[in-house]
């Protein structure tokens, strides 16, 4: 079954550019390892809430915009490789492609896709 690693973090508004950049160089080595398709959305229409919101989750600042992206595995033990491979790849080093945003307030999680319609 297919698996799905999840991604919602806050972005400068002024690095939108940095971070498609970075996502880019990011999704080539994910793919390269095994997944399936990366997907990177820039908030358009994330409403702040009263109890919960996405912009509560990140602690999102009035100069940063919230991003959600997923990326799409054919297996979780694909994942699982693939993702081990990815984090120790030097591509993906801050060194060579530092991270855009505060890495602190990035949430992400593994989830096993039940339906798919």
């Amino acid at each position: 079954m297919t698996y799905v690693d999840g991604f919602v973090v806050a972005v400068p508004t002024a690095n939108r550019e940095l971070y498609r950049r970075h996502a880019q160089s990011a999704a080539a080595v994910f793919k390269e390892y095994g997944a399936l398709s990366v997907v990177e959305c820039w908030g358009d229409d994330v409403p702040e809430g009263k109890l919960t919101s996405f912009p509560m989750a990140v602690q999102r600042k009035d100069d940063e915009t919230v991003v959600f992206s997923w990326i799409t595995w054919p297996s979780r033990q694909t994942r699982d490789a693939g993702m081990q491979k990815a984090m120790a790849d030097p591509r993906l080093k801050p060194d060579s492609n530092p991270m855009p945003f505060d890495g602190q307030r990035l949430i992400y999680g593994g989830f096993e896709v039940i339906v798919d319609a």
